[in-house]
Order: structure tokens, then sequence, then C-alpha cells
């Protein structure tokens, strides 16, 4: 199939319409087919759950060319699972069985004409998402939904290769202890908001958010999950119940120990000990991994040995042995990667 005559190399990462995505709706208590359509545009009431209570989820994964020409996408069940679990707390209907995956596949296939060629560094980003669509003026879930997936091109997020960046620790609270942190919930993308847009006027590329129990452990970002590399080059990674279970990291934690023969340790990092750790990375869909080589907090200033000019070593590693996987250029783990068109 012909590509579509797009500058690859030189997409950002912003929407671009593409021909075909799928829609389902959820009335009377049960999901409908489903299909594709090409109409990008949704109608609904003024008073739709989503506008009044904001009761949506979503998830976030791409499609690649691989080294011999086929098309995939890396590990849609896990999303699919996550979806499920993100659905079930916001007491929206669970998609049927098969569906997640279904949809994915087709909106994938009928765009292939979209998917990025093999080493121009983008990828096909897939935004399925679900809301409540009928109208709630009050506090309760709506009675009807749309599950949606659409599809765009996305550059490399890193042109020129990974520079390090500088992020601070947040005075605000990402998640409330037992809340809605460890779902893909849109309104905690909603609550970030603010607290980045500060970040960014200050100079910062991104917040990192403490526990908001006791303010003294290390969580995640905005949009991603955290990664240590102690003195002796083995992966470190922060434990909690209200930051986001990301596919890209609990991927990472099993190419550090499968594939690279790292330790790997899931435990509370308090910020007292942060400045011990030679590297950090913040890692998730979008970039894989962004090193980290300075934190700021609040007067303190805490320099990584990596350094500002590169990736350090345990995350380029990381970093090279996923990409690799997931562009079909190292051999994957069983059911990683699922082939939505071959060569």
């Amino acid at each position: 199939m012909d590509k579509k005559n797009l500058d690859w190399a030189n997409l950002g990462f912003a929407y671009l319409k593409a021909d075909w995505r799928y829609v389902s709706n959820y009335r009377n208590g049960a999901w409908d087919e489903g299909g594709l359509t090409q109409d990008d545009m949704i109608a609904m009431s003024e008073d739709a759950g989503v506008l009044q209570y904001a009761q949506t989820v979503f998830e976030g994964l791409k499609a690649y060319t691989t080294e011999d020409g086929r098309i995939v996408c890396f590990r849609p069940d896990l999303n699919d699972a996550r979806l499920k679990m993100s659905c079930e707390r916001l007491e929206i209907p669970v998609l049927p069985e098969g569906r997640f995956t279904e949809a994915v596949t087709k909106v994938v296939s009928a765009n292939a004409a979209w998917v990025p060629p093999y080493g121009s560094g983008a990828s096909l980003y897939i935004r399925p998402y679900i809301f409540g669509i009928s109208p709630v003026i009050g506090v309760k879930p709506a009675e009807e939904y749309q599950f949606r997936t659409f599809v765009t091109p996305v550059g490399p997020y890193f042109k020129g290769g990974a520079k390090p960046i500088s992020v601070k620790i947040s005075d605000f609270d990402r998640a409330a202890p037992r809340g809605t942190g460890h779902i893909k919930a849109g309104l905690n993308y909603a609550m970030s908001l603010h607290a980045i847009v500060t970040a960014h006027n200050e100079g910062f590329s991104e917040n990192i958010y403490l526990d908001p129990g006791t303010r003294t452990k290390i969580e995640e970002t905005g949009g991603a999950n955290i990664l240590f590399a102690d003195g002796d080059g083995n992966l470190v990674v922060p434990r909690s119940d209200s930051i986001l279970p990301s596919i890209t990291r609990r991927s990472i934690e099993y190419v550090a120990e499968h594939y690279l023969g790292l330790k790997v340790t899931e435990r509370d990092v308090y910020l007292s000990e942060v400045g011990e750790f030679k590297e950090c990375g913040l890692c998730g869909t979008a970039a894989v991994i962004s090193p980290v080589g300075h934190i700021y907090d609040h007067g303190k200033d805490i320099w990584f040995e990596s350094g500002m000019e590169k990736m350090g070593p345990v995350m380029q590693k990381l970093y090279d042995t996923l990409t690799g996987i997931q562009l079909g250029r190292i051999e994957a783990p069983e059911g990683w990667i699922h082939t939505i068109c071959e060569a």
C-alpha cells in the first residue's frame, strides 16, 4: 500500500485527521456491534454526562512498521485490561470481550497508509476512549456511552536525540489517597494542567508529584512513570497504589531483568534519597524513556551523574532494547507483538 505523502521525520506530536475511525454505542444495557466510519464529528446533548461530570476514560498506544515490513501494535492486551479497570472505577460499562483489540486492529488496518515507514522514527498513535453521551443533570452515571478509536501519525518524540530535561517537585498533588490516580481517566489529566503550565512558566519540563498522604515519597509525573538507576546500574522503580500502572514501565522492568540481567526493585522511593541515584528517566508511550538530568526541589538542586548532555548508559540500554523489540529488530517475548498487517 502506498503511504501518505508526509514529511514523516518532521511530524510533531499533534492531531492529524486520518481517514477512518471506529465507533460503538452503548444503549439499552448493551454495546452494539460497532464499525468503521469516516465521520470524525460527534453530536451530543449539551447535558451529556461527559460534559457535566467528566465521565470518560481513555488509552494510548502505538502502531509501528517493523524492520521486516509488518504493521504491529505493542501489547494491546494490557491497554485493554487497563481500560476495563478504568471503566469499572468510573461506572462505565465494560466493552465486550475482544472488542478493544478488534477496534484497534480494524482502525490501524483501514489507515495503513498513515502508518509511518520503518526507519522514519515516526509511529501511528492510537487513542481509544469511552465517554458518557446521554443527558445527565443529577450526579450519577450516564445511561448511554460511546466508544471511539481514532489514529494520528506522530513524529519522533526526540528530534536529534534525547536530551535530559529539568523537572521540579510539584507543590500540587496529582491524586488523592484511595482516589483515581491508578486509572486513565480524563479528569486526572485535567487536574494536572494548571500544574504543568506553572512548571513550564518556571522553566521546567515536567512536575514530579509526591505521595498525597505524606508528601515524602516519589510517585510519578503528570504523564509518565519514573525510573531510577542506582550505583550498581540496577533499576529502582517507585511503588504506589495511586500511580498509573504504565505498560511501558512494566515492559521496561521485564526487559531490564530478562534481557539485560539487571536487578529490578519496586519499592517506596523517598525524596530524601533521590540524590543518591545515578540516573533518572520518565517512561511512557510517547517517548518510551525521557532522561532527567536535574530535579529542582524548593531551592535545592539535585543533579544526576548521567548529566545534561545525553541519556545515561542504563536508560539508553533500556530504551534501545525496548524500541528494538517494538520495531522487530530484537525478538519479542511471546504475546508482546500483535501483528495487524503482514509485510
